[in-house]
This record gives C-alpha cells, structure tokens and sequence, in this order.
C-alpha cells in the first residue's frame, strides 16, 4: 500500500470527513438552536483518534462566527484552573479582553491560594461561572477539547455556567476520551450530574466500518484502492481515522503494527533539525511556542533558525498545527509517541532545560518536570507547596496527583515524623476524593510512622479517620471498635494536653460507630466520657453532639434529638466547620427517611444535598442522594425514586453506604413494580453487604424487602423465616426503627399459611418491642398487623378499627407502601362486612394511588379485589342450604328450631352457622342478621 504522497512519506490528512454526517447534522442543529438564544453544552466522546476534533473543525467551517478554542492536556489536574486560562487566552484572541482579564485575574488568585479557605474557593467558582456567562451572552461557539484531563476548579466553573446555557446564544462543544487510563470518577461524575440534570447532550463517536475505511483511503491517496490493500489497512487501523491517515502516511508497503510505530517511522525520515523541535516539543507537553521551545532546545546545539525551520517542516507534515499565540500537535497520539520513544536520558535533559529555560512555571508544572529530570529534592517540595494551594482550594483530585509525586520523590534523609505528615494528608484529600481505599492505607501508614517516631497522640489523631474510611469500606463494628480501643489503651495514663483531646477524639469515634450499629446506651455512654474532654474543640463538641442527636431520635426521643441535629448542623455551618455541619445533615436527613419524618426529612435532605454539594463533599452529597431517594419510594414517587437512586449509585461509586442505601431503594421500587426477580438480585446484593458490615441498618432493610418479595411470591415459609431474622437482629440491640416493618409483612405471611395463632402471638411479640420504644409512626405498623389477625379471626368491627386507624396513620405520615395496602385490607373488611359500596369507594383510591405511582404489584391485587367485587362474590359465598340457615338466623330461631324446619339435625345447623360466621367475617349471630337484612334490602336475597 502506497500514499499519493512525496518520497519520505508526507502525512496527509483526510480531506473529507468520513461516517459522521449524522453527528455533524446534530451538531449544527444546536449551533442554529444557540444562534437563536437557546445555548447548550454538547459532549462529543470517543476513543483517541476517532475524529473529534476533525467533527469539531467541520462544525467551525459551517457555523461559522466567532470561536473561541481550549484544550485540556495529560498533568494539568494538578493546577487548578489551566483550561480556564485556556479559555481567557481564546477570549483575548477573539476580542473580549474584559472577560480575558477576569477570568485570568481569578485563576492567579486560584493559583497563589497558600491558606484553606473553602469559603473563597466556592466563591472563586461561583466568579469564574459569571464572567464566562457574561461573555457567552454574546454568540460563540466554544470549543474545549479533552476535558477528561481538565482540572478540577475548571470543571466546576463549567458545571455552574452550564445551568445557565438554555439561556443563552452561544454553544460549548466540549471532547472527552472514553478509553483514557487515567480519567478519573470525578470527571466521570461530572459528567454523569450534566447528563442527569439535562443540561448537556452527549454524541458517542463510534468506529468507522470497512467502507469508511476505504472511503478514507481513496481520499487521501486519490486513488480506488484494492481490496488487499482495504483489507490490510482496516485490520491495522481498527476503524479510527487517525490511525488510517497516520498507516497511510507512512508511505510504505508494510503496515506498522501500531500508530506508534508509524509516528515514529516518520519522525526517522525528518531532518535533524525538526526531530530536535519535536522532542522538545514533546517534552514540554502543553501548547507551546517558539521561544519556548527555542530555549529548551538551544540549551543543546539548537539555533532559533534551525528551530524554526524544524517548525516549519513539522508543520508541512502535519505533527504540529499552529494555535493561538504558538503551536499544538495535531493529536495527543502523536506527542504520546514521540515522547515515548525518547530515550530516557534524552528525556531527562529536556525536562531540566525546561525547568532552567522557562520562568515562571507554577509549582505544580514545574514539580513534575522536575521529576521527570530526576532533580527529586527540588520536586518534592514544589510538589508539597502546589498541593497545599490545591487543598486550599478543595482541589482534591489535584492535591492527590501532587501529594503522590511527594511521595515518590520524597528525600531520602526526610524525618519519620514529616513523612508520617505526608501521608495523613494524602489520605485526607484521598478520603475527600472517595478513594477510600487508598485513604485507608494511607492513614495506616501514617500512623505506623507516627508510633516509629515515639509520638502515640499524633498516631491516635489519625486513628479516627482511619477508622472512618474502612467503615466505608465495610469493616464490621466490631473490628472498628477494636481499633479505636486498641489507639486509648496506647495513650496511657495521661489526660492533659494534647493527649486529653486525641482521647476525647477516639470516645466520640467509638460514639459515632456504636451509634451506627444503633448500640444506643453505648454510644451514649460514650459521648458523654467524650464531651468535657472536647469543650476547647467546637468542631470535635458539636460532632459529639451530633451523634448524641442521633441515637437520641433511635431511641424514641424525637424532639430532644431532631433539635440537637439541626441546631448542630446550622451551628457548624455557620462558624465554617464543614464537616462537621455536613455530618449533621448527614445523620438528620437519614435518621429521618427511616424514622418516618417525611416531611422534616425532605427538608434536611434538600438542604443537606445542597450544602455537601456547596461545599465539594460528594461522599456525603451522594448518600444523602440515596436517602433522598428512599423518602421519595416510601412516599410513593417511584420514578423519581428510581432514577434518583441509579444517578447515586454512578456517582457515588466507592461509598459502600451509599450502594447498599440504593440497593435498598432500586430494590424497592421493583417489588413495588412487581419485578420480584429484579428486587430478589438487588436486594440479595444489599444483604450481602450487610451481612458483611454486620449493621442493622445495612442487614434488616434488605431482610424485610426479601420478606415482602416472598409473600408477593407465595412463599410465606421464606416471609417468615426472613422475618424471623429481622426480629432478632433488632431483639439484639432493643431495635424498633427497622423492626416495624416486619409485623405487618410476616403477619399477612404467617395468616396467608394458615397459622391464625403464630400470627398473634408474633404480633404480641414483637409489638412489645416496638411499643418499648416508642418511635412515633411505628405504632401503626401493629394497629395494621392486629387488624388483619382479626380480620382472619372474624372480628370485622374490632379489624375495621384497626385498619382505619392503621390506614388514617400512614397516610398521615406519607407511609405510601404500608397506608395503599391498608387501604386495601379496609376494602376487604368492608366487603366482609356488607358494604360494596365503601369497599369499591376504597379499591378506587387504591387504584389512583398505584397508577400515579406506576406500581404493578399494587395494581394486582386491586384489580383481583376489583374482581371479587363485580362478580358479586358476597351473595355466592353462602351455599344454597346456608343462605336458608342464614335467613332463619335473622329470624332469632335456634339452631334446634332451625333443624326442625330444615328437617336437618341441630348439630348439621351448627356446623352451617359456623361456617356462615367464617365465611361472612363475623363473630357473633346478629352479624349474619344483619347481613340477611342487607341482602333482602339489595333484592339479591333467594326466595
């Protein structure tokens, strides 16, 4: 296979963009739309080299107006706010020099940040946000590439601008690498929220087919190619277009095995001067220009006119295209190459001509030449300084990359006790990045070089937040206690000082664990050791008080509790301690959507989400996602529930809290749809890991929705024995918030059997309990649990009763699952009791419940009681000779005088009256002359 090109193998780039007419179609589509006031943010993914940029040339060429261009490239996320000087350059070259100053004027702030004040750095978003919607209020297309490697106060500045885009006449088209190694969740997450909360599109670039392969080949060589040669050249390529141009321009009848391979043959065939360009270029790593490049290179043999002319060669052969204010490779591939093929000698000089020839690099670019040029002190402090500026701006992600370089260049002379310091603050960001198992081997490590150092108050410090990250990983409370017992018994004897707050720290993290496996008279026994060692430490008092709040509302003492929640949370948030305020919302909002406070619940919830997300604490934005989800499922909104929970779950992935919250809740709405076998997987999966952690409040939700999937199924036997699980987990702790639901569901398992009295005395059994606690709302659950055992016992006034308060009280609470079924159960107590009229009135607002909230399964057994009620089934359940016995009942006659009319024994008219009362609901003989009155009043009576 031959190129239509000049000797020494001339790249030649495709004229024609090939395969992506629909894309581009799309893409000018929104261009229009933009154009007309109504802006937006289009995503454009695909692998390297699929044709992401080519697409976004061609829609430049046809929109036309003004462009303003930035790219992202591999290391900047250890600088906070590079693509949004990026951008400010693209302004200042398109003419809005007042948005050029501003947003390079609020990333120097960004970048000189020495002191921790997430404050500011919200508020630095929240400026960058305003001035690019500032400027997009003019029409301008926005072309931002590779933003999979942008850092991290760029996206957030972008993520805020974007809610504001539908409003606007301008358009970002925006490229991101789907098979990049190193994208990270946060971008990932990122753009999962825009997708979700529909303020971006997304077009997925896909492979190119053999056609198109051929297509690109005929184009670039001007010529129909043979089939060997389609052939060999789709198999080397793969379908991606850079591939087949960079194949083709090789000029060679072998196919290279790999881009690379063809990238560095063609790099062998430039003259020395441009293969001297390219590698600097490719050192430099970023966009580049002349004189930059001029002096990294003449630090060697270089001239700037052999430079130049090495420009303009790389130029002719399309490695490098010209950008604003310099130059850029044509693809990231082909600087990944040529990089990669320097020799590592070669490219260790670079990187130090780098660091000597070009002033002012910040910190965190400079550290990672400096790395690259084997100067390891010099990097490890830089790298330390940049990643301070980067946690003062809660750049978590980019503190992590900076404090990993500190590690590895760490000197070897450094003190115990300085290494131990690095490695407890990367376990920081990475617990704040949701990395929380490298957070937890970070933290261990710093505390094992603590406890070298002799210094046991420093090593305990940490112990806590040790302990934190492997309870999100799953550790079982058992194991997390010992923990923190074992770091008190180090302490020893004293309790002044310092040591006196590193063990109040530990009593109140042994509070917090013995709280969330609801061992609620430990946890307060606890805190209250904890508290007067804590007083001179607000942040450490209230996260004491906190917890207290928290097994306050466990404990049945809802408004001590609630109030100590909330006042803690908006106390902690007001002084800036931030998670310690978050944590409050944390425990309000989730204590709430499982102790039936909807109403409080929601609130705390909202405000929670809102302030976690403020603040960048997206482990707890998530969970609190989750919970958010929970409320809206017991409150019946099953869809948002489940795509509430679904967007959680991809966000929050490393936060084993949040996956088993929605776990519980996916499960949920699929019992609640009647998909038994998707809720029996996910909530198999949630019990697994509860089972794993060993906590109550991760086991017993999944254990009562396996319950109800059984008896949805007819296998009460299974219903009970998870039942019986659920009380004994509770029984252990003297639990009543994840008791509750199990009364009603085994009671309807252990009636549906047969077992009139095992569902009585499970009823007096684990009511005891529940009303030992006395949460409010719980007490609903036995009204409804003992109004269906006398509903099957024949006591139609007594269940009416019951299951009108039961009915009337989840209803008051929002109970949607539990108050639509009792509603139902009344339906059949008023259809046992003589009243069609009052059970159809009952059956259609269950009805309108469960189509509002799309709930299948509800709908089948309303349509089954719906059913009964149309077919007449009260006037057919009585025999022929039982509605004779019936109608001499009503009389007053006896059971002897009723035989001797009957010609029938008063045994025989016993046996009848027995089975009239059961099969009518009642308990006594003027019930069943009621009934025959009914039915002579209905003309429905035989003669």
């Amino acid at each position: 296979m031959r190129a239509a090109s000049p000797p020494g193998g001339t790249a030649r780039v495709c004229p024609l963009l090939v395969g992506r007419d629909d894309e581009l179609d799309f893409a000018v589509r929104r261009r229009d739309e933009a154009a007309a006031g109504h802006g937006g943010l289009l995503l454009l993914g695909g692998e390297a080299g699929i044709g992401k940029s080519r697409l976004l040339d061609e829609l430049t060429t046809r929109a036309g107006g003004r462009v303003v261009r930035a790219e992202a490239f591999a290391g900047d996320r250890d600088t906070p706010g590079l693509l949004l000087g990026g951008l400010a350059s693209g302004f200042r070259a398109a003419g809005d020099e007042e948005t050029a100053e501003r947003v390079q004027s609020l990333v120097a702030e960004a970048v000189s940040a020495t002191t921790s004040d997430s404050a500011r750095r919200r508020l630095l978003v929240a400026e960058l946000a305003d001035a690019l919607t500032r400027a997009l209020a003019t029409p301008f297309l926005v072309r931002l590439e590779d933003l999979h490697w942008a850092d991290q106060l760029s996206l957030d500045a972008l993520r805020r601008a974007a809610a504001t885009l539908d409003r606007l006449p301008s358009l970002l088209v925006a490229t991101h690498r789907t098979d990049d190694p190193a994208a990270d969740a946060a971008f990932t997450s990122w753009r999962l929220d825009l997708l979700a909360h529909r303020q971006a599109e997304e077009l997925l670039l896909t492979r190119l087919g053999r056609e198109g392969t051929r297509s690109m080949l005929a184009s670039i060589t001007g010529e129909q190619p043979s089939e060997e040669d389609v052939d060999r050249l789709y198999a080397a390529a793969d379908g991606i277009p850079l591939h087949v141009e960079e194949l083709v321009a090789v000029g060679v009848d072998t196919v290279p095995d790999t881009v690379g391979d063809a990238v560095v043959a063609r790099t062998a065939a430039l003259d020395p001067h441009a293969r001297a360009a390219i590698a600097a270029a490719a050192v430099i790593g970023r966009e580049f220009d002349e004189r930059t490049l001029s002096a990294v290179v003449a630090g060697g043999d270089g001239s700037p006119d052999e430079v130049a002319a090495g420009l303009d060669e790389l130029v002719r052969v399309h490695f490098i295209v010209p950008a604003a204010g310099g130059y850029d490779f044509r693809h990231a591939l082909i600087r990944d190459a040529v990089y990669a093929a320097l020799p590592a000698p070669q490219r260790r000089v670079l990187h130090a001509r780098v660091v000597d020839a070009v002033p002012g690099l910040s910190d965190a670019v400079r550290s990672a030449h400096l790395e690259r040029a084997g100067r390891a002190d010099q990097a490890y402090r830089a790298s330390r300084t940049a990643a301070q500026r980067a946690s003062a701006l809660s750049a978590h992600r980019e503190a992590v990359g900076l404090y990993r370089r500190a590690e590895r260049t760490v000197p070897s002379g450094t003190a115990v006790a300085e290494r131990a310091e690095l490695h407890r603050l990367l376990g920081s960001e990475l617990a704040a990045s949701d990395a929380n198992e490298d957070a937890e081997r970070e933290f261990a490590r710093a505390i094992e070089l603590y406890r070298e150092a002799g210094d046991e108050v420093e090593a305990a410090a940490i112990v806590p937040a040790l302990v934190a990250a492997r309870h999100l990983l799953g550790a079982d409370y058992a194991s997390r206690a010992a923990t923190l017992e074992d770091a008190l018994a180090r302490l020893g004897p004293d309790a002044g000082g310092r040591t006196a707050l590193a063990r109040g720290s530990l009593l109140a993290a042994l509070a917090a664990a013995a709280m969330l496996d609801r061992r609620l008279d430990e946890s307060l026994a606890f805190a209250t050791q904890a508290r007067p060692l804590l007083e001179g430490d607000v942040a450490e008092r209230l996260a004491v008080d906190v917890t207290r709040g928290a097994v306050l509302v466990f404990a049945g003492r809802g408004d001590e509790g609630w109030g100590l929640l909330d006042s803690s949370a908006r106390e902690a948030a007001s002084l800036g301690l931030e998670a310690t305020a978050a944590r409050a919302y944390r425990m309000a909002g989730s204590s709430a959507s499982v102790l039936l406070v909807y109403d409080r619940g929601l609130e705390w919830l909202q405000e929670g989400i809102a302030y976690a997300s403020r603040i960048e604490r997206w482990n707890d934005a998530h969970y609190l996602q989750a919970h958010l989800a929970h409320v809206e499922w017991a409150t019946g909104h099953l869809g948002t529930a489940g795509t509430r929970a679904e967007r959680a779950r991809a966000d929050g992935r490393g936060g084993i809290t949040t996956e088993v919250t929605v776990l519980h809740v996916l499960g949920y709405v699929a019992l609640a749809r009647g998909d038994l076998t998707t809720a029996q997987d996910l909530l198999g999966e949630a019990a697994a890991i509860g089972e794993r952690m060993r906590e109550l409040q991760r086991l017993s939700p999944a254990l009562w929705g396996l319950a109800e999937v059984a008896v949805a199924r007819g296998d009460d036997a299974t219903a009970i024995e998870l039942s019986e699980r659920g009380y004994r987990e509770s029984a252990r702790i003297a639990d009543a918030a994840y008791l509750f639901p199990f009364l009603v569901t085994a009671s309807r398992a252990r009636l549906a059997a047969g077992d009139v009295t095992g569902a009585r005395v499970w009823v007096d059994r684990t009511g005891a309990l529940v009303g030992e606690r006395g949460i409010p709302g719980t007490e609903y659950a036995v009204a409804h649990a003992q109004g269906l055992v006398a509903l099957s016992e024949r006591g139609i006034s007594r269940a009416k009763d019951l299951l009108g308060s039961a009915s009337a009280g989840w209803d008051a609470l929002g109970r949607w699952w539990e108050g639509t079924q009792a509603l139902l159960d009344l339906a059949e107590c008023a259809r046992r009791s003589r009243g069609p009229a009052e059970a159809a009135a009952l059956v259609a607002e269950a009805r309108r419940r469960a189509e509002a909230s799309g709930a299948g399964a509800v709908l089948s057994r309303v349509a089954a009681l719906e059913e009964r009620l149309a077919d007449g089934a009260e006037t057919s359940v009585l025999s022929a000779r039982e509605r004779e016995v019936a109608t001499l009942v009503a009389t007053g006659a006896t059971n002897r005088e009723i035989g001797d009319v009957l010609h029938i024994s008063s045994r025989t008219v016993a046996t009848h009256v027995e089975h009239i009362l059961a099969k009518l609901g009642a308990t006594r003989r003027s019930e069943i002359a009621a009934w025959s009155a009914g039915e002579r009043v209905g003309g429905r009576q035989d003669g």
